[in-house]
């Protein structure tokens, strides 16, 4: 199958867009220069970039900046979205240097959805899992990482919610609730979290780790691995470090993303007369 060549045109569009997004205002030789590009072809994409409404240029500087409108390119891209996007590459990495399989999950209702895994680039994941995998919060190493570094509040609404299900995987919640929030302190304390699942030929262990934004929870990244070939005393030493390292990296990723998109929302873009002026 032969590949489509790019439109070039776009691509520099795309570039410009880019530039705008990294500066308050820009002038054309500014934006030339950070791209490589002659001045009267930048002078032609951020002319009808105006045009479109995705960008003005300001009297009283001659700067180009972007309008409100560039936020519906991202419409309906939410911020687990972004953590997934963020995450593929570290995810890639990590599974090329453990060879296990990885996965990152989100809060979806009252279960763990799964965003994205590697499965299908591990050797040694027997069972193949994609995007919109689902897990019991009790029922699993994200579930349980995710109940131990939520808010209070929200753990509890959480753990409320479960006790009234009718759900196997659910029951414990409505069980032994004390036992759960043992479980969960100790989880928080150690920093991450494990659950053994039982197969014909070996144990399957998942361990997992929160990813957080300043203070925000977003998601956990998780490793699941046979108790057969990696006993868990010794995966816990080689693994969670890395886990660690991969989910900071992760949520500070996503904190410049968040940084770089409140810029677009400053004053100088929701200003009236957005159109070329």
């Amino acid at each position: 199958m032969t590949s489509t060549r790019p439109i070039r045109a776009l691509l520099r569009g795309l570039e410009v867009l880019h530039v705008l997004n990294q500066h308050n205002g820009a002038t054309v030789s500014e934006v030339a220069s950070a791209i490589d590009l002659p001045r009267t072809t930048t002078y032609r994409i951020l002319e009808t970039l105006c045009h479109a409404g995705y960008a003005y240029r300001a009297a009283i500087d001659e700067r180009y900046r972007l309008t409100i409108l560039v936020r519906g390119l991202s419409d309906g891209f939410d911020d687990e979205a972004w953590v997934t996007q963020i995450a593929r590459p570290y995810m890639n990495q990590l599974c090329s240097e453990l060879v296990w399989p990885v996965a990152i999950a989100t809060l979806s209702g009252s279960t763990m959805l799964v965003r994205q895994t590697t499965d299908h680039r591990s050797p040694l994941a027997v069972e193949k899992r994609g995007p919109g995998f689902r897990v019991a919060l009790l029922g699993s190493a994200s579930g349980i990482c995710y109940l131990s570094f939520c808010p209070r509040e929200q753990r509890e609404a959480l753990l409320d919610l479960l006790s009234r299900s009718r759900k196997p995987e659910d029951q414990s919640a409505n069980i032994n609730r004390k036992k759960i929030s043992d479980l969960l302190v100790e989880t928080k304390k150690r920093g991450y979290a494990a659950w053994r699942r039982a197969r014909r030929v070996s144990d399957e262990i998942s361990l997992a780790v929160p990813v957080i934004a300043r203070d925000r929870l977003l998601a956990a990244l998780s490793m699941r691995f046979s108790s057969t070939a990696v006993p868990e005393a010794e995966a816990v030493q080689r693994f969670i470090p890395r886990l660690k390292q991969a989910a900071q990296q992760i949520g500070q990723e996503f904190i410049e993303q968040s940084d770089r998109d409140a810029m677009i929302d400053g004053p100088p873009r929701s200003m009236p007369g957005t159109g070329s002026v």
